[in-house]
């Protein structure tokens, strides 16, 4: 396949052809790309912006992420954070810092991910900006979206005595990296030693993949919980506080509980855990309670509600109650930071919780 360098076209010139067909879906959108600033107007509403920064090396490893599922999960973490203000998305940009290894073919197919997250999630691209880099690819997507006022949900509004919900599963995006770790530490290693068996042992590594693709799927291609955001509103249910799971579901727990000054109560019996993430953990000799607290990238929703809403959140689908919210004592050396943040092992003693997350730094 012959490919073709992206001096070919020049900054300019590439930005017009990934965004020359690009059609506009909001009607807050005036006017997109090809000015120097996008226009916008969403009549009165509160604008919400937000903002992921992407590096090769440190998020993701192009050795097993296809460009296609990079671009779509970008765009998909983002708008996760506007999901977890309870409010809609509306637009992004796309900054790129690109090194002389990428081709066009090689943008076009990343571009091809994002139009696809912007046609699933009903958001425009709006602008953005390339730039040469000298160390493999960086991304940098911002998410505009709208909310009325009284909806925004905050992360400092948990009080005493709320439900702790969370959506989906836990832990699964985690057990899908670690999968895919293990299989390119094997395929490099194999690679090494039977150089000209390159075919037996790709169908090697996709045998170890078979009945994994929903690991595979969590970690690749992860959705923003878009739908329960629509559920929660129809049910007539505002949440207290709410955050959405990328660093880990112990981390979140701590930053709505030591925002909104509370403690927490967690059940481990209460955490949902997908039958293909326990077996693997099993089998990598992993506690799948400490993939489900810490692994992150899940893009979950972790929400607080008043009590009174016990009986609209029980019937809805991929809601779970897994605590509630308690009195809180401080650290005299760190007042900034609750003591009594705990879950409740199946035996019934509880032990503290700590935010063992993921950590750039």
């Amino acid at each position: 396949m012959n490919r073709t360098p992206i001096s070919k076209l020049g900054e300019f010139g590439l930005i017009r052809h990934l965004t020359q067909d690009l059609k506009n879906r909001q009607p807050s959108t005036c006017y997109g790309v090809g000015d120097d600033a996008a226009v916008l107007n969403h009549e009165g509403k509160r604008t919400l912006v937000t903002t992921d920064l992407l590096l090769e090396g440190i998020h993701f490893n192009l050795e097993y992420v296809p460009l296609r599922h990079l671009g779509y999960k970008a765009v998909a973490v983002n708008v996760s954070d506007i999901c977890a203000m309870n409010g809609k998305a509306t637009q992004i940009t796309v900054g790129l810092g690109i090194s002389s290894r990428f081709a066009i073919e090689d943008i076009e197919e990343f571009y091809a991910g994002v139009r696809a997250a912007c046609e699933h999630y009903k958001i425009d691209l709006v602008g953005g900006d390339t730039c040469a880099s000298m160390n493999g690819l960086m991304i940098a997507i911002t998410c505009i979206g709208e909310a009325e006022e009284k909806d925004i949900v905050y992360r400092n509004g948990a009080k005493v005595n709320d439900l702790i919900c969370v959506t989906g599963n836990l832990g699964s995006a985690y057990l899908g990296l670690q999968l895919l770790e293990r299989e390119l530490q094997v395929f490099r290693a194999t690679q090494h030693d039977n150089l000209g068996k390159a075919e037996e042992n790709n169908d090697a590594i996709h045998e170890k993949f078979e009945g994994r693709e929903y690991l595979l799927e969590r970690q690749l291609k992860p959705e923003a919980r878009v739908d329960v955001i629509e559920a929660l509103k129809k049910a007539g249910i505002k949440p207290t506080a709410m955050m959405d799971v990328s660093d880990g579901l112990s981390s979140e727990l701590f930053h709505i509980c030591s925002q909104s000054k509370v403690g927490c109560d967690i059940y481990e019996d209460k955490l949902p855990i997908d039958y293909q993430a326990a077996a693997l953990a099993e089998e990598m000799n992993l506690n799948i309670v400490t993939c489900a607290l810490n692994g992150g990238e899940d893009y979950e929703l972790l929400f607080t509600c008043d009590i009174k809403d016990y009986e609209k959140l029980v019937p809805m689908d991929d809601v779970y109650i897994i605590g509630h919210v308690t009195e809180t004592e401080y650290d005299s050396e760190h007042p900034e930071q609750p003591v009594n943040l705990r879950m409740i092992p199946r035996n019934g003693n509880p032990m503290p919780l700590t935010a063992q997350g993921w950590n750039a730094f």
